[in-house]
């Protein structure tokens, strides 16, 4: 028998549609911070890369150019602490959303193998355990983990930066679940998507650390996966250009069923990856953008009497209230200001007491948003 498909939850963002119409109907309109929707400009090195590849005539490769491949693995030496990933630890993904939601029927997961993912984590790792008939389980270390799962557990997501939250984990917190892993057989795949966007120290300075950090793993990539995108660094999203990094045997394995599906990255596309990960200008002059952005959100949610909690890299404010209520209480108090807000129950049980406010807004906007707020 086939997937049955009326098993998924709903699509959480449909549930926001009530709260949408609230906000539209306020007198000065909508403010929606409910999504991490890039709205600058992507660089003008990306669209100029692109438009020059666009004479594209011939199927691109499953793999990725060694252009790509090659600016990847630079990309991790210089930026990531990771010197030694080899070209065949690579693997251009048509977006990050993508994989998340396949990788565990890549992997060949099923009935019976278990999916670990964060308490309070984006809704994709969950699906994604679903669609290949395993059972999602929401765990933020090994000892939460129920004694039946015992040589169960397939994969395990971690994710740091964390959507929503922003926590960071640090090197010993992804030891433990590396070691862990590969003590009970399972792979582990580290969602890194906010990595270039922290905003606490020590990541600040220091750098939000790889899965595939030495520290981290060790002299073997076994086992381990890193997951990446230019869609927040590089104002990307619409290009959909992400990657897997790290066991060079895994990633054989899933390039060859992506062969079989298809599943391609255009060749305009791989060639403005190129040019984005050579532009670290254009990084940075966005990083000081979402910063700026941060800084004005965060006094307006800390002047209408919210607490932020977590929120140390990434998009996103976390923020709960002192007494910490319901986050549908949340969403329809900000509503009512005409301000869309993500529930924290969209992540898991453990975040009914947050919600989650995007940067993804431009000054403008953003000034509105915090005039709304202290007005509260």
């Amino acid at each position: 028998m086939g997937f049955d498909a009326s098993a998924l939850p709903v699509f959480p963002w449909d549930l926001l549609e009530p709260y949408k119409r609230q906000a539209q109907a306020c007198p000065d309109g909508l403010i929606d911070l409910s999504v991490g929707t890039p709205v600058d400009p992507t660089p003008t090195a990306l669209q100029e890369a692109l438009c020059q590849a666009a004479n594209a005539p011939g199927y691109p490769a499953t793999i990725g150019t060694e252009d790509l491949r090659c600016s990847i693995v630079n990309h991790y030496a210089q930026h990531r602490a990771v010197p030694d990933l080899p070209v065949t630890g690579v693997l251009p993904t048509i977006g990050s959303k993508e994989i998340v939601a396949q990788l565990p029927s890549l992997l060949g997961l099923g009935e019976g193998d278990a999916v670990v993912h964060p308490a309070v984590a984006y809704p994709t790792y969950d699906i994604g355990a679903r669609l290949a008939g395993a059972t999602p389980v929401p765990a933020d270390s090994p000892s939460q983990l129920p004694s039946d799962l015992t040589g169960r557990v397939k994969l395990v997501w971690l994710n740091s930066p964390s959507n929503p939250s922003g926590l960071v984990a640090s090197v010993e917190e992804m030891a433990v679940w590396v070691d862990w892993a590969r003590s009970n057989g399972a792979v582990v795949a580290s969602d890194e998507c906010y990595a270039a966007l922290a905003w606490d120290e020590p990541w600040a300075s220091n750098g939000v650390p790889s899965i595939l950090d030495r520290r981290v793993r060790g002299d073997s990539l076994d086992g381990v996966l890193a997951l990446y995108s230019l869609s927040k660094q590089s104002n990307a999203a619409g290009y959909r250009a992400a990657w897997l990094a790290g066991d060079p045997s895994l990633l054989g394995r899933i390039a060859g069923l992506r062969k079989h599906m298809g599943m391609m990255m255009p060749g305009p596309v791989q060639a403005a990856m190129v040019a984005a990960l050579a532009d670290q200008s254009s990084v940075e002059s966005q990083r000081k953008v979402y910063a700026r952005r941060r800084r004005v959100l965060a006094d307006g949610i800390g002047q209408a009497g919210y607490l932020i909690e977590g929120s140390q890299a990434g998009l996103y404010l976390w923020f709960t209230t002192p007494d910490r209520q319901d986050c549908w209480q949340t969403v329809a108090d900000l509503a009512s200001l005409g301000l869309l807000v993500a529930p924290g129950a969209f992540y898991g049980e453990a975040g009914r007491a947050h919600a989650r406010m995007a940067l993804t807004a431009s000054d403008q906007t953003v000034a509105e948003a915090r005039a709304r707020l202290i007005g509260l």
